[in-house]
């Protein structure tokens, strides 16, 4: 839990509140598009100002309406319970279509919440639609700022009053996390479902509805010796099964957020009785961009023996791969084996992490090749040393008399050789080949 003070932002839906907290956020990005209910779970990041830091919030959109739709009335309740924690509200409004009966419903809950309030009429770019505040006057609150968040206008003037009306907290002290998780999968896979199992709180919205989680989400989660960062993401799907923009954009960020992992848990569902070609693409993706690998078979509670046998079926062409990377069923629906799931990472982050010595690395090569020599035409590979370079991912230097003829082949060679004589199962080994180290 942050200690420093909460500044919410809140508004009813397409008034510009996520285009506030990317002008105000330095390194979490909020999804914008120009239609209605695009942000659903809650997003932050800590900001500093005039040298003082708080935790901005940006949420869904915010009615004091009840909906059918089961989405939104999530959306709607999160946004309500972020608000009563708020040190400071942001309560965004739009200046061009002016109050609406939305904007007076909100703003008659927020006087009796007794937060400190600072109206924020968004997207006056134009000078003489500043006229347009005074109409928001109206609504009560005294502390009113003219903003235009797209091009800047008027924030410096808000994170003065912001800094000026929050404590003097300072930021805890920064720990590099102990490891980073990102977790991956098709949409409708469980992967929310988990998030909040682990953090054992409804952090993320749930439902059966694909695609509900349309940004990643990030949460730490105290574990053993430090902390361990977790992200949620959308749903990824075939190319061709992405038609909108939106999605597109998920899409990305979702990758976005696999490049800056270092544990990849993808997420399958096992009543399938198969990977998928997409979910294949996305372990071997994981694999190649140098990611610990963890597949959690999920939806356990739905398997027959009639499942298991097509899964092991469909697999067998894969067994090459699947022997390098751990497995685990898990049902997300009874809690089986979820309560494992962080020591399954904590005994994968330690192989990712670990420290060979150079002489034991050089001795294991060239015995490698003394047993079985290899040749490039008729010319024999030799090795002279190997060095480690880092560690997650664990990152070897090979010193060969000529690096051309280190091939696919030739280091998947090498790559086999080092996973015989050591457990590295969900770890990625990455290769540089140079003549002189």
């Amino acid at each position: 839990m942050s200690n420093l003070s909460k500044v919410v932002i809140v508004g009813r839906v397409n008034v510009g509140k996520s285009t506030l907290f990317n002008r105000l956020s330095t390194k979490v990005k909020s999804i914008t598009f120009d239609y209605p209910g695009v942000t659903r779970d809650f997003i932050k990041d800590e900001v500093c100002w005039n040298k003082k830091c708080f935790e901005l919030i940006d949420t869904g959109g915010v009615s004091l309406r009840k909906t059918k739709d089961s989405i939104l009335e999530e959306v709607r309740q999160k946004a309500l319970e972020v608000m009563q924690d708020a040190d400071i509200v942001l309560f965004v409004c739009d200046g061009i279509s002016g109050i609406v009966q939305e904007d007076a419903e909100i703003s008659k809950l927020l006087h009796k919440l007794g937060k400190k309030i600072f109206l924020v009429i968004n997207k006056l770019d134009n000078l003489n639609l500043e006229e347009q505040q005074y109409e928001f006057s109206q609504l009560g609150h005294a502390d009113m700022f003219p903003i235009s968040a797209l091009h800047a206008r008027g924030v410096g003037e808000l994170l003065d009053a912001i800094s000026e009306n929050i404590s003097e907290k300072k930021p805890e002290k920064k720990q590099e996390d102990a490891c980073k998780i990102v977790l991956l999968g098709k949409p409708n896979v469980g992967k929310s479902s988990l998030l909040n199992a682990l953090l054992e709180q409804e952090r993320a919205i749930v439902s059966d509805v694909p695609g509900t989680t349309r940004e990643p989400i990030r949460e730490k989660i105290k574990f053993y010796k430090g902390d361990i960062q977790i992200t949620d993401t959308a749903g990824v799907r075939r190319k061709r099964s992405i038609d909108e923009d939106l999605e597109k954009f998920m899409v990305k960020t979702s990758f976005k957020a696999l490049k800056d992992s270092n544990v990849v848990l993808l997420l399958v569902d096992i009543s399938e009785g198969r990977l998928s070609d997409q979910e294949l693409k996305l372990a071997f993706y994981a694999f190649e961009n140098h990611k610990a690998l963890i597949i959690l078979f999920n939806k356990y509670d739905l398997v027959t023996d009639e499942i298991k046998e097509k899964l092991k079926f469909n697999l067998e062409p894969y067994k090459y791969f699947m022997k390098k990377v751990e497995t685990m069923n898990i049902s997300c629906k009874s809690s089986k084996n979820v309560g494992r799931v962080l020591s399954k990472v904590d005994k994968v982050w330690q192989k990712y992490s670990q420290r060979f010595t150079n002489e034991e690395l050089t001795f294991l090569f060239k015995d490698a090749l003394a047993r079985k020599p290899l040749y490039h035409k008729t010319n024999r590979l030799v090795i002279r040393a190997v060095k480690q370079l880092a560690t997650a991912p664990i990152t070897l230097l090979i010193i060969a008399n000529v690096p051309e003829w280190f091939g696919p082949s030739q280091l998947g060679f090498f790559d086999n050789w080092i996973r015989k004589n050591y457990d590295l199962k969900g770890v990625p080994i990455k290769f540089i080949v140079r003549k002189k180290g």
